[in-house]
């Protein structure tokens, strides 16, 4: 039988309970046999809005969050690349390495707008599954049946716990300890008002 592996890119700016919730469901609903976490280095849809923090930070926060969950994996190709990160650069590299997998990709209902205009869009979807994250109010009707859909909804955002952290409030609960002690021990966040961080990506 074919490996069913998942991808599931993005900042991770920082990593969250809503990711890992909806990672989990993911493998469950789609009988994946690996979730691969990917963050982006520069996203070509986000180049007006980088990271808050740089890549090192980014990546110690995954590879805490999903360590003790032997089907979550931390792929850092992207982080690699200089120049922006588009998505089927990294589906065809993984392809290179897991010939005969079933990919599913992993994205929110906020981008279903635009993702027809990614980078070389038709070829990637044919090779790839779309599967959707059905966060949105009123996502089911830009979905109808044409893309596999999650409906779990977790009102957890990375933004929101870049707020709290700047003002001082706690993110205990909305992420794991192991992050939350992470951001507190390396004073991550403090000046979300702050120019972003001009360090390499």
């Amino acid at each position: 039988m074919a490996e069913r592996i998942g991808l599931y890119g993005g900042t991770f700016d920082p990593v969250h309970h809503g990711h890992l919730i909806l990672a989990r469901d993911a493998i469950e609903h789609l009988s994946l046999d690996q979730l691969r976490f990917i963050p982006a280095r520069v996203s070509p849809h986000r180049l007006h809005e980088p990271p808050r923090v740089d890549a090192r930070h980014r990546v110690e926060m995954l590879r805490l969050a999903i360590a003790s969950d032997a089907r979550f994996v931390l792929d850092e190709y992207e982080l690699q690349r200089q120049e922006p990160s588009f998505t089927i650069d990294t589906v065809e590299h993984i392809q290179a390495a897991h010939p005969q997998a079933r990919l599913y990709l992993l994205l929110g209902a906020d981008q279903l707008a635009r993702f027809h205009t990614w980078h070389r869009f038709e070829e990637l979807r044919s090779v790839i599954t779309f599967v959707v994250f059905n966060r949105a109010v009123g996502a089911e009707d830009l979905l109808g049946a044409a893309y596999p859909t999650l409906g779990r909804r977790v009102d957890i955002s990375s933004t929101e716990l870049r707020k709290r952290v700047a003002s001082g409030r706690s993110i205990r609960y909305l992420v794991p300890d192991a992050v939350a002690d992470y951001i507190g021990h390396h004073q991550l966040y403090r000046e979300e008002s702050s120019s972003p961080s001009t360090q390499p990506r």
